[in-house]
């Protein structure tokens, strides 16, 4: 069952595409991740789908409603949550706190509800409390519950960061960078967190990380971005076994392999991402790309089906 559908996003800055076009599918309780380069487009998408920015063009469906127009806390009353590679975003109170914010949210209080000390208020913060110490406790956070998020070490924030994204009752979590800045037993830790997780809430993720070797142990599904376009849509295994676009090809060229007898050929890619503010003609891809051919230079490939499950923006597979 298809849980969130993408038709021809597009986000403009400026008149300059920081996302162009971008059509996609997920299925219910699987993890979709989108991999590329800085400026790629990533953060910029991961805000569309959370309801920050508003599309230029395109249409965004939780299900079978459309969310594309709506406001930020629609998104999370629809079930979608998020996680922040930014932990700056948590409000100066305490980890109990954090968490309420998000509840309230979800729950559709409003501040002006909050000023009149009601029985009926009353019990909903009381509820809402009871569910929040339960949701922190379910993060490893027990011992944390009335402790200032700034006296919290960084390991414990980003714990914090998904308790806060459960507070909305989601069926999808955006998760942006979740384990970035972590050493390796703290990463190990969120990542098996985040796959209980998943199997107790029966939830689906979007996942952004920069270590490729995460996003191969936690997809289903991925997609690699290049300049604002999706180049590649694969399986994970499929895509890490044998990468049908130039780009995904190199960029996996540099995942190290835990066998010291093995050799992978790497791809060093000249030149640098283009700037999008001037992007190459055709596909944006080919002053970078070792098998560019003329009718790269001029004409824009579709993003299509190549073989069952997988999809490639590539004149090579035209």
């Amino acid at each position: 069952m298809t849980l969130l559908r993408v038709e021809g996003l597009s986000k403009e800055f400026g008149g300059v595409h920081a996302v162009a076009d971008l059509e996609f599918s997920i299925s219910a309780g699987a993890v979709f991740s989108i991999i590329g380069p800085n400026g790629a487009g990533k953060t910029t998408l991961l805000n569309l789908l959370t309801g920050i920015y508003t599309p230029t063009s395109g249409r965004i469906f939780l299900g079978e409603e459309e969310l594309t127009h709506r406001a930020p806390f629609e998104y999370a009353a629809c079930g979608i949550g998020r996680t922040f590679q930014n932990l700056q975003v948590f409000f100066n109170m305490s980890a109990l706190e954090n968490v309420m914010v998000g509840r309230f949210l979800h729950e559709r209080c409003s501040l002006a509800a909050a000023l009149f000390r009601s029985p009926a208020l009353a019990r909903a913060e009381r509820a809402c409390r009871e569910e929040a110490e339960r949701l922190l406790r379910f993060v490893g956070l027990g011992e944390y519950v009335g402790a200032h998020s700034d006296s919290l070490p960084y390991g414990a924030l980003k714990r914090l960061d998904i308790a806060r994204a459960l507070a909305v009752s989601p069926r999808l979590i955006v998760c942006d960078e979740p384990v970035s800045a972590l050493d390796v037993s703290i990463q190990a830790q969120v990542i098996n967190l985040l796959e209980d997780l998943q199997d107790t809430f029966r939830l689906t993720y979007v996942f952004i990380a920069h270590d490729l070797s995460v996003v191969e142990h936690i997809s289903t599904r991925i997609a690699v971005m290049y300049l604002g376009r999706i180049v590649e849509v694969a399986p994970a295994r499929e895509l890490y076994s044998a990468p049908r676009h130039p780009y995904t090809e190199a960029l996996l060229s540099a995942v190290p392999v835990p066998d010291p007898t093995f050799k992978r050929r790497r791809i060093v890619l000249q030149g640098d991402v283009p700037n999008p503010v001037r992007p190459p003609s055709g596909c944006h891809f080919h002053p970078r790309c070792p098998h560019a051919m003329e009718r790269c230079r001029q004409e824009t490939p579709l993003l299509r089906e190549i073989a069952p499950g997988r999809m490639s923006a590539c004149h090579l597979h035209g």
